[in-house]
């Protein structure tokens, strides 16, 4: 938890009340978290003191052990492996989670997979799937593909048997390449808008999935085909106005999508929950997704954790272990 808003050594290890199950929770004992962009924005104090979830504590995401349900469960009981999204209080050893909100864990993922898995392939799939319409044949670009749900959207939109492309550092280009990706554009130090057009043959691709936004938002824009769709799902650029080329949005009838899971309803998020479950789970089942887990940390080390994100460069997802 932390008392003041600031850089991460503000996060402190304390003792807190055990939650609480309601009639419609799970009560879980957190075995591992993954770690968020929204959790370094909600310790800066991005989102101020407002709450979306029903706990001030930090953590999105839970994979663990179920060790009580409330009075209204009937399809899941006690010892059995679940992962799941949670409005705050994911950095505990117990967290109460909503049960239309988890998934049981596949057989062959161990608790620190799991928690590299929900916020990152149900954000992926609400944008490359849901919003941006991904389909087979089609020509999608990812950026900051390196990242957890970059990554994630690489590994499903190639499912989908798109043509994937992406942006990432060149350090990870062949990590990137390995999820699937066609061609990947160092963002440092090539031009993504030049290189789409060239590998398109001009026409540009169809859905576009950004997390970097200000003036990637024009280029990404020019980078559509007819007809095409920009998913926004995040500011890593820190830039949350940019001119936009509406001549270029009207002729060639573009849409726009903006998304984010944190300031979703309850019931927004069971929806894309469920869509998750229905359409992505199998995959993981059968091998054509599989969470990437980058850095590993114990619960007490968050701080460094929340360091390791700010200072980026990494492939795949951060978690806490914690009952390491």
């Amino acid at each position: 938890m932390f008392d003041d808003f600031g850089e991460a050594d503000v996060l402190r290890l304390a003792e807190v009340p055990m939650p609480q199950a309601r009639p419609g929770d799970l009560l879980v004992k957190v075995h591992a978290t993954g770690v968020n962009r929204a959790d370094l924005l909600q310790r800066q104090g991005y989102y101020g003191r407002q709450s979306y979830g029903d706990s001030d504590l930090l953590g999105l995401e839970v994979a663990g052990e179920v060790v009580a349900v409330g009075a209204d469960v009937t399809d899941i009981g006690p010892g059995e492996r679940v992962m799941g999204i949670v409005g705050g209080g994911a950095y505990a050893e117990f967290a109460r989670v909503d049960r239309a909100m988890a998934v049981r864990i596949p057989e062959d993922l161990d608790y620190v997979g799991a928690a590299a898995v929900m916020e990152s392939f149900v954000t992926a799939w609400e944008a490359a799937v849901h919003l941006g319409e991904t389909a087979r044949g089609m020509a999608v670009l990812i950026h900051a593909a390196a990242g957890g749900v970059g990554s994630a959207g690489v590994q499903i939109a190639h499912a989908f048997g798109a043509r994937v492309f992406a942006t990432a550092n060149a350090e990870r280009r062949a990590e990137v390449l390995a999820l699937g990706a066609e061609a990947v554009f160092d963002y440092r130090s090539e031009d993504f808008e030049l290189g789409v057009r060239d590998a398109t043959g001009g026409r540009g691709v169809d859905v576009i999935v950004d997390f970097v936004g200000g003036d990637y938002l024009a280029r990404n824009l020019r980078s559509l085909a007819p007809g095409g769709r920009l998913v926004q799902v995040g500011l890593l650029s820190g830039q949350d106005t940019a001119s936009i080329p509406l001549s270029v949005l009207l002729h060639n009838h573009l849409r726009l999508i903006g998304t984010v899971m944190k300031s979703r309803t309850v019931d927004e998020k069971r929806a894309m929950v469920q869509r998750f479950a229905e359409g992505a789970l199998p995959m993981f089942a059968d091998g054509r997704l599989e969470p990437l887990v980058g850095k590993v940390f114990p619960l007490a080390q968050a701080a460094e954790a929340h360091r390791a994100m700010e200072a980026g460069g990494g492939l795949g997802k951060i978690v806490l272990n914690v009952t390491a």
